[in-house]
């Protein structure tokens, strides 16, 4: 092909086909000779065709030879059609990677209008799926490599990769907004969204999230709620409707004590720790308010508090986010005031 180095393979096959074709012709030249030695009526009959035939195999020889020539060094009607197939695949492949970029912004907006609307007005986290947004191996795409085209194959492969994950991420989303927007009003009782205890016994406010310094151990260690400092015996409420999932005695001076789970569905539970005393069984369906234990200072304390957690989805978030709903600004300030970073806690 013009412009392109004929492989050794090519020439090789060049070579033997010359020899081949150069053998037949010389024993085919002897065999005439022969032919004609003999001196019988058959020779004299082969005298006068055998030329005709050694011209014919001759030229058939000169042509194929040509014809070698001519499609390893030039461009055949065969090697044009796939150099447009070719240049026609790598268009299409742009035009593609033109698409999936638009397909992106598309998702991105339907991601925007998830976060920042949708949830909003249902009063619900983000929905966060690990892994999401990174990208798959390198190893993925290896049966690509070794290619004229290889990166640009590799690069709308990952393109699409990336997609299908956004795409199957806001899938998951709306499957769950829709059950929200069908349960709305189920839902505004159910998500956490009270104190578990009266404000006005509230002493010290023991804030979420990793600990200056742990009591116990001296290190930086992740506190998964919020402590509420106040008297024994201080009754604690359900924030919001739900199922008593779990009842726990605990152990002496370790863990969280006597404790209460509540599953309120939609994605949420809540955890009351240390407690005095449990006033509720598992299977128990309670209502927002409702009483279900006493604040006491079981399990790993050193004082009576109530430790106090919200999950979501599986996960730890803070529970200031839900109380801010219920209080004024100016509430909210008093709060963050009283907020300190010592512990109550020896786990």
């Amino acid at each position: 092909m013009v412009g392109e180095k004929v492989s050794p393979i090519q020439v090789a096959k060049l070579v033997y086909f010359f020899y081949f074709c150069t053998y037949i012709y010389k024993n085919f030249n002897e065999t005439v000779v022969m032919s004609v030695d003999k001196g019988s009526s058959q020779g004299k009959v082969r005298i006068g065709r055998y030329p005709l035939l050694r011209k014919l195999l001759l030229g058939f020889i000169v042509i194929s030879l040509l014809n070698l020539i001519i499609s390893y060094c030039f461009y055949t009607p065969k090697l044009y059609s796939i150099d447009n197939h070719n240049r026609e695949l790598v268009l299409k492949y742009n035009i593609l990677q033109d698409r999936i970029r638009t397909l992106e912004s598309k998702i991105d907006e339907i991601h925007h209008r998830d976060t920042y609307v949708y949830r909003a007005l249902f009063s619900t986290d983000t929905l966060a799926i690990e892994g999401i947004y990174t990208p798959y191996p390198e190893s993925r795409y290896k049966d690509l490599q070794g290619d004229e085209y290889s990166s640009l194959m590799t690069e709308s492969w990952k393109s699409m990769d990336a997609l299908a994950k956004k795409t199957y991420a806001a899938s998951l989303s709306l499957d769950q907004l829709q059950i929200l927007a069908k349960n709305k009003e189920r839902m505004s009782f159910a998500i956490p969204a009270i104190w578990p205890i009266d404000r006005t016994q509230l002493e010290w406010f023991y804030s979420f999230g990793i600990r200056a310094k742990h009591p116990i151990y001296k290190t930086r260690k992740m506190h998964k709620g919020v402590d509420l400092s106040c008297d024994r015996g201080v009754p604690v409420y359900a924030t919001g409707d739900a199922i008593v999932e779990m009842t726990d005695k605990g152990k002496r001076r370790r863990g969280y004590g006597q404790q209460i789970l509540l599953n309120h569905e939609f994605g949420y539970q809540t955890r009351y720790a240390h407690l005095d005393r449990i006033l509720v069984k598992e299977g128990d369906r309670v209502s927002r308010g409702q009483l279900i234990g006493l604040v006491g200072s079981t399990g790993g304390s050193t004082g009576p508090h109530l430790h106090y957690e919200v999950i979501y989805m599986g996960r730890h978030v803070n529970p200031v986010n839900y109380f801010n709903r219920n209080m004024s600004s100016d509430e909210y300030k008093m709060l963050m005031e009283k907020m300190k970073h010592t512990d109550l806690e020896t786990e």
